[in-house]
């Protein structure tokens, strides 16, 4: 339970208890993410039912709004920077690496950010309206078995967070979220795009950066999830509709 603590504690702004960390604790903690992917997809399903209870539009707004602020944004800044860098890059990898590690939102960054609330809000809104609450509790879920794989798989992009969990990460670890997604699509198989989306993820920042960084895993997360709700969203209207 002390891995699940300290990786709700990085990846959400929940109350948690104090707990002093080393490099090793920290790393292993990854294991945990999708646990924590969990948690957070509770809580924006039990804001979107509740609300539901007024209008679907204002679930899905509030599912939003607490989606932002229980991750705090944190994947939202990772995808920004990673927008930021391709967006100045113009084919040039070294200025994308520098623009990469530059801290200042541009442009390109804010657009991002934009587009990327508008369509969650839309899909979001699609699933409230009809009532695709497990739905929502498992997406987070699925998107966060996505850094895992990353982290095995692909070269830290340099000395800083993915390099960190590089070493904590293993075959075992990966096979026990496979079969957690493998249940998790059961209930619903619109899940069972997500290793198609991790692998196309995975594949474009070994060819754009090279390797992975927390930025990438935050920009990734945040594209699965948007790409999970679609499937979700899709799937219920050909349900609905047949």
């Amino acid at each position: 339970m002390r891995g699940f603590i300290i990786a709700l504690q990085f990846l959400t702004r929940l109350p948690m208890p104090a707990i002093v960390v080393d490099d090793a604790a920290f790393a292993r903690s990854m294991r945990w993410f999708p646990a924590v992917g969990l948690v957070i997809g509770a809580a924006v399903a039990g804001a979107a039912w509740v609300g539901a209870l007024v209008d679907h539009r204002l679930g899905a707004l509030a599912a939003l709004i607490v989606w932002v602020g229980v991750t705090g944004a944190l994947h939202l800044d990772g995808l920004a920077d990673l927008a930021d860098a391709s967006g100045a890059a113009h084919k040039d990898r070294e200025r994308l690496l520098a623009v990469l590690a530059d801290p200042h939102v541009g442009s390109f960054g804010v657009v991002a950010i934009v587009l990327q609330l508008l369509s969650k809000l839309v899909l979001l809104d699609m699933l409230v309206d009809v009532r695709a609450f497990g739905a929502l509790v498992l997406v987070p879920l699925a998107a966060r078995i996505g850094p895992l794989v990353w982290t095995w798989w692909l070269m830290p992009l340099h000395q800083g967070l993915a390099a960190r969990f590089r070493s904590a990460i293993g075959p075992i670890d990966l096979a026990g979220w496979a079969a957690a997604l493998a249940t998790a699509a059961w209930f619903t198989p619109a899940l069972l795009i997500t290793p198609l989306l991790v692998l196309w993820w995975g594949w474009h920042v070994r060819h754009a950066l090279g390797g992975i960084s927390g930025d990438g895993h935050g920009a990734g997360i945040e594209l699965i999830e948007t790409g999970l709700l679609l499937s979700v969203a899709i799937t219920g209207l050909w349900i609905h509709t047949t």
